[in-house]
């Protein structure tokens, strides 16, 4: 999932209230694009998995920017990095490189185990690197690039021709031509698929379609059906890498061989903590489709965020944060089944990227309820609640948000009740 997503708009009207809100929010509404919502709350400072409103009310963050802030808020790692890049060089073009950019590349060639031949394009967000895969997808000479239904890749017009969202993609019509969108089935994939398919491009999770993972054992046969195509597998893991899933990426669940690895992997969110980042990181003859000048950015690459990126990704790993993901996440998932909520149907997902799917179309209702509690959560779809919260949460954290979370949706519940029984 990558570029500007959240979720379905927040129906109603604003939620939070107070002098200092409405008066902000009136001023947003008359600057702001009418492309953007009216927003739920105006938000001042936070820390660690905390936030406060500008007039002073404290919520508990389980969205994190929508799985972007991994270290939550104001983390010392972070801030110490921004602050001494920043007094150091903050940009450089790209005729030159620096230390940050480097080590930055290093970090994720190592992490995503890509081996020898990988090769990294760093850009400034999530729909940038996939506007880089889309590219290097038609230096294969192959027109036709496959993706699913219901996938989120972006919005600018190369990442939105690739999102399986029809209303999406309607108003800006006619689309970069060559995509194909498939059902989620391993027969719809292999049909599809023959000499003339450049890439494969999907996402682990379907974090915007409400957190549904691919089937088990989809992955791997669709790396099998590439590679005898000779077509790339593309896995965007915008949303799911950086350690939120139990492991750095989520194609590590299920593709652990060395020659069984993507040919490339496109990372975002996470991995620069609330710094924009977003880098397409490449193996074997992906790595040599690109040619010198054929793609480029005047910022991506910049020392200023590769070098905060190379510092999160650091702390990930030296607080072992990746593993208590996958820890906390069952202590989630367990904890929202245990509430026993006649709303709460399933939980999706994997490590601290979870979807709880909801008997009736009120997750809107449920997203309103918890932030009057002081719960930020979002809603995927109309019956499907997202929760990506901070890397760094503990127990404690998990617990306040069973509270607050089990107090949402029985008021929800209760008004359900009512208005079926009028």
């Amino acid at each position: 999932m990558s570029g500007s997503a959240g979720g379905v708009p927040q129906a109603g009207g604003p939620i939070i209230s107070g002098p200092e809100t409405d008066a902000l929010r009136d001023r947003f509404a008359r600057v702001a694009m009418r492309s953007a919502p009216s927003p739920q709350a105006v938000l001042a400072h936070g820390e660690g998995a905390r936030v406060w409103d500008v007039d002073g009310a404290e919520y508990l963050d389980f969205l994190a920017g929508i799985a972007v802030n991994a270290l939550g808020h104001a983390h010392p790692a972070l801030v110490e990095a921004l602050s001494a890049q920043a007094h150091r060089l903050v940009h450089v073009s790209n005729y030159f490189t620096t230390p940050q950019a480097v080590s930055f590349a290093e970090r994720l060639i190592r992490l995503t185990g890509m081996g020898e031949t990988a090769r990294v394009y760093p850009a400034n967000s999530g729909a940038e690197a996939i506007e880089a895969a889309l590219k290097l997808a038609r230096r294969t000479g192959r027109p036709r690039i496959l993706a699913f239904e219901q996938g989120f890749h972006g919005r600018t017009m190369g990442a939105l021709a690739l999102t399986g969202k029809p209303a999406l993609r309607a108003p800006f019509e006619p689309m970069v031509p060559g995509v194909e969108h498939l059902p989620t089935e391993l027969e719809a994939l292999a049909a599809a698929l023959g000499p003339d398919v450049a890439a494969v491009i999907l996402e682990p999770i379907k974090g915007e379609a409400g957190v549904v993972p691919l089937p088990p054992g989809f992955l791997a046969e669709a790396r099998r059906l590439t590679r005898a195509h000779g077509a790339l597998l593309i896995v965007d893991e915008i949303q799911t890498g950086a350690g939120r899933t139990g492991d750095w990426f989520a194609f590590q669940h299920e593709l652990s061989d060395p020659d069984d690895l993507p040919d490339a992997v496109v990372v975002a969110k996470g991995i620069g903590g609330g710094v924009p980042v977003g880098a397409l990181v490449t193996r074997g003859a992906a790595s040599e489709l690109f040619t010198l000048g054929q793609h480029g950015s005047t910022f991506g690459g910049n020392p200023l965020a590769t070098g905060v990126a190379d510092a999160v990704l650091a702390e990930i790993e030296r607080a072992g944060l990746v593993d208590a993901a996958r820890a906390l996440g069952e202590k989630l998932r367990s904890g929202i089944l245990a509430l026993d909520a006649p709303l709460v149907t399933e939980v999706r997902g994997r490590g601290l990227l979870l979807g709880v799917g909801l008997a009736a179309p009120v997750a809107p209702a449920v997203v309103a309820a918890a932030l009057e509690r002081g719960l930020i959560i979002n809603a995927a779809n109309d019956e499907s609640i997202r929760l990506a919260p901070p890397l760094i949460i503990d127990a404690d954290d998990v617990d306040r948000f069973l509270t607050l979370f089990a107090a949402a949706l029985a008021a929800v519940g209760s008004t359900l009740d009512r208005t079926e029984s009028a």
